[in-house]
């Protein structure tokens, strides 16, 4: 494998009974873009996900990181390897402080993540790399504050936060702005394209605006197999991904030039 590919995918598929819901996808992530993977409900995006964090083992087809073939490896070790994905709903401690989440994650690369017991002071060399991760998502403000306090967006920009404290290669955002209004849907696609320098994202999204404001290329996914596969402008020109939406998102692809 070519090293500007980071993530390569050969023949996934992933059935379930008969019903096959990842069919033979070939997909090649580049080292340092942003790619999205697109398709109506049902498609098969989340088994994908699934398949790449090993949640779910592939019935067949091969997944290789780096050029390692990491297909038979368990979620644990995929981890440790730097692919780390944040999902749809938002997963972080209500009732510690802003700070806190992102300094519970930095444990976790200590291997101290277990140890909520040790004094607070000894956690305190951790706060200079956990101020900086709150600034780089613009939550430097919110330090202090409980978590269950913040509005919706800013939960889903300490995640980012508490994403990049485990210092990933590939980031795989499940969703990052569903359920979200439309200025935090603003805020959260210039955090994604903010925190993509130096690292490659690849993202299931359903809100078209955002992929076409900062994918670098895109997946189109139906029915568990690939339709389509290029930059935006010519993916949403595509006459099979027009079908594939059965027009209810036709006006929307074409609006989001």
């Amino acid at each position: 494998m070519s090293a500007e590919f980071i993530l390569e995918t050969r023949g996934l598929t992933k059935e379930f009974k008969g019903f096959v819901a990842v069919n033979q996808v070939d997909l090649k992530v580049r080292r340092g873009h942003i790619h999205a993977l697109i398709g109506p409900n049902g498609a098969g995006k989340t088994t994908f996900f699934n398949l790449l964090t090993k949640f779910l083992h592939p019935s067949s087809g091969s997944i290789t990181f780096n050029g390692i073939d990491i297909t038979t490896e368990k979620p644990a070790q995929t981890a440790r390897r730097g692919i780390v994905r944040s999902f749809q709903i938002s997963a972080v401690f209500p009732h510690m402080t802003v700070l806190e989440n992102v300094r519970a994650a930095l444990q976790r690369n200590l291997g101290t993540s277990f140890h909520f017991w040790k004094a607070e002071s000894t956690l305190t060399h951790l706060h200079g790399r956990a101020h900086e991760l709150l600034a780089a998502v613009d939550l430097q403000d919110f330090a202090d504050e409980l978590t269950v306090n913040l509005p919706y967006g800013r939960k889903r920009a300490l995640e980012l936060a508490t994403t990049l404290a485990l210092e990933p290669e590939l980031m795989l955002l499940d969703e990052p702005t569903q359920g979200m209004g439309h200025e935090d849907v603003d805020r959260v696609t210039q955090l994604i394209k903010k925190v993509s320098a130096g690292r490659t994202i690849l993202m299931v999204e359903h809100n078209m605006n955002v992929v076409a404001k900062i994918a670098d290329r895109i997946t189109v996914l139906q029915r568990g197999a690939i339709i389509a596969d290029g930059p935006y402008a010519e993916v949403a020109s595509n006459p099979l991904v027009i079908e594939a939406y059965m027009g209810t998102v036709d006006t929307e692809l074409q609006g989001a030039h």
